[in-house]
């Protein structure tokens, strides 16, 4: 667990760390060996039980306000709690009041107030200051107020029993998280980054993947500057990673992650708590773990805040982050000299438009109450489907909670895809009602095809989960499918027992004539049957899927345009494309019917023309 040091310079902040561990951390260099024992402006007090180390604290001890920013930052997922250091003999100063705002919005667990010095200072001036702190900052009053003298010792050993008592509230069992903060290599050993683990658990030996997707294996531990088998949340750690990737390629700010990373996020929406006045839109500087940028910051719910007033806000990013629900950050003014507020994130990947509307605000406002994970993934699937990979990153679930959630809410995964009982009832009617239109306006067609059902009625879903609900409409029978056209049960079409024996006797001119197509006037003639009537079966024969008409009166056999189909997608495949030539010597057909053919499939979709050329549109139109 690690606790923030802060207060004005020379209030007595090393010479407290120094009185609760042992160590004197002004006087501690950047690094004291090029090795895993870095140090880096850490204290570290181990706390022992039964003869044996239990676990240690960290402190961050930092002396200046930008540095006080960048370093506390580079742990901010990992820290709960916060020592104010305020010297007895100077009271509160400019600084500690910067600070002091700072750790407001970045709402820790709890902040303690150590009174240091109190050698130098009356009981009377001790008393007034612990009442000014409790009086003017509304974000002290519960805190814990310990007076201290590192000199003589006082209250050092109450301070350290309080700390020793603090639980940590990192996350063991969710997956791991590890903001990088620096990259160094060590002789004998390579590759050594230091960082705070936000939340999860990491083993020697373990495979983690880089933010940029590159996978390392963990080779050593050091958890609190001891060597260890393991690191959990809320630790600061040194980790000795095997990779092949240039160290210098990894850097501040890059994850070490249990979960493959969704890409960088560059629209987030965020609960913010002003710091300053706030116009509706603005610059600002973004801090989050070891990551800092500039973007943009636009108000949702309100046309401008006053300080201290909480409000909706949507961050534009100039450089995209790795953020994830609950994430902190720190928002600096445009020319980053003035605190501008906090804010935690609500979503990533925000959308683009219609982030204003009623139904949008009403949405987020649902999100900043929901409490649970199980309440938030109700949320994530309300009218659609997410992919269990979103998911999982957004709250920072392992696969095995994921399912549990999803378990709780009776919610549905099929392959990737995470949707509700809702979302699939609104699909099929969405299928079923479509297909009905078609029928409508299509009478003289048995059915649609797959591919085309899926554009008319649910184009912007994923297509293979829609898929997967026309399978499941077809095992129950609300869907039909006839030789590879789908449509409604009720929609039928058949063949009297005299079209029955004309059927087979045009077939047979069809088989003797090798997958050529015919005219309605020729089969007529051949067949001595009036050309009206033979029109009208014809066309009847195509509504039953038999045949297809190319153009009008020009029919081929259905399973003809199947097997065409299927050996122009094998050329376009290997070559690219095809053209009427091309075809007409793959067929061996006249070039006026190789014409009239790919036209037809331009029409049907399968095919889109591109000067002379054919390319693939859609290759499942035409599979069986």
């Amino acid at each position: 667990m690690i606790i923030v040091t802060s207060g004005h310079v020379d209030h007595g902040k090393s010479a407290l760390l120094q009185a609760l561990t042992g160590k004197n951390t002004a006087h501690l260099p950047e690094e004291k060996k090029r090795g895993m024992t870095i140090d880096l402006g850490y204290a570290y007090l181990p706390l022992e039980k039964n003869g044996k180390i239990d676990r240690t604290l960290g402190f961050i001890d930092v002396p200046g306000h930008e540095k006080f920013l960048t370093n506390m930052l580079a742990g901010l997922g990992g820290i709960d709690y916060a020592m104010l250091i305020v010297a007895a003999d100077e009271g509160i100063q400019a600084q500690t009041e910067e600070h002091l705002a700072i750790l407001r919005l970045l709402q820790f667990k709890e902040i303690l107030v150590v009174i240091t010095k109190s050698d130098r200072a009356t009981q009377t001036q001790i008393e007034q200051l612990t009442q000014q702190l409790r009086t003017n900052y509304t974000i002290l009053a519960n805190s814990s107020f310990f007076v201290t003298s590192a000199k003589n010792g006082d209250g050092i050993i109450e301070l350290r029993q309080y700390l020793t008592k603090l639980p940590s509230f990192a996350d063991p069992a969710k997956p791991f998280r590890y903001a990088i903060d620096r990259v160094f290599s060590v002789k004998g050993a390579g590759t050594v980054v230091t960082g705070t683990a936000f939340a999860g658990t990491v083993k020697i030996e373990d495979d983690l993947y880089l933010s940029s997707g590159h996978k390392v294996r963990v080779k050593n531990i050091h958890s609190q500057n001891q060597p260890a088998t393991q690191g959990v949340g809320g630790e600061r750690l040194a980790l000795n990673i095997h990779t092949d990737l240039d160290r210098t390629l990894i850097e501040r700010g890059d994850w070490l992650l249990a979960q493959s990373p969704l890409k960088a996020t560059d629209r987030i929406t965020v609960k913010l708590c002003a710091e300053m006045a706030l116009n509706e839109t603005q610059p600002i500087h973004i801090y989050h773990a070891t990551a800092r940028t500039t973007g943009k910051l636009s108000l949702l719910d309100n046309k401008s805040l006053t300080p201290n007033q909480a409000g909706l806000a949507e961050i534009i990013l100039e450089k995209p982050l790795f953020l994830a629900y609950g994430d902190k950050l720190i928002l600096r003014s445009g020319d980053a000299k003035r605190l501008v507020a906090g804010a935690s994130v609500l979503e990533i990947h925000s959308p683009r438009r219609y982030k204003r509307t009623e139904s949008r605000l009403s949405f987020l406002q649902q999100l900043l109450q929901a409490e649970t994970e199980e309440e938030r993934t109700a949320l994530y699937l309300q009218n659609k489907a997410v992919e269990a990979k979103n998911l999982a990153w957004i709250e920072q679930l392992t696969a095995a909670k994921l399912d549990e959630v999803l378990t709780k809410n009776q919610h549905i995964r099929f392959q990737e895809w995470c949707f509700n009982t809702d979302y699939r009832q609104q699909q099929t009617e969405k299928l079923l009602t479509s297909l009905a239109q078609y029928h409508e306006q299509h009478n003289d067609q048995l059915g649609i095809s797959k591919a085309r059902l899926y554009r008319i009625a649910s184009v912007n879903q994923p297509e293979k989960l829609i898929n997967h609900f026309i399978d499941e409409l077809l095992s129950t029978g609300k869907l039909q499918q006839t030789r590879g056209w789908l449509h409604l049960p009720e929609h039928k079409i058949a063949f009297s027992s005299e079209e029955q024996a004309l059927w087979q006797a045009v077939l047979a001119e069809f088989e003797k004539q090798k997958g050529q197509a015919f005219w309605v006037r020729d089969l007529a003639t051949i067949l001595s049957v009036e050309e009206t009537t033979m029109r009208n079966f014809l066309y009847k024969a195509g509504k039953l899927g038999y045949l297809t008409p190319i153009v009008k009166d020009r029919f081929f056999l259905t399973e003809s345009i199947y097997a065409y189909a299927k050996l122009i997608k094998a050329f376009i495949t290997q070559e690219g494309a095809i053209s009427v030539n091309q075809l007409r010597d793959e067929l061996q057909f006249g070039r006026k019917l190789v014409v009239q053919l790919i036209e037809y499939y331009d029409r049907s979709g399968f095919l889109r023309r591109k000067g002379n050329l054919h390319l693939l549109r859609d290759g499942d139109v035409f599979d069986a």
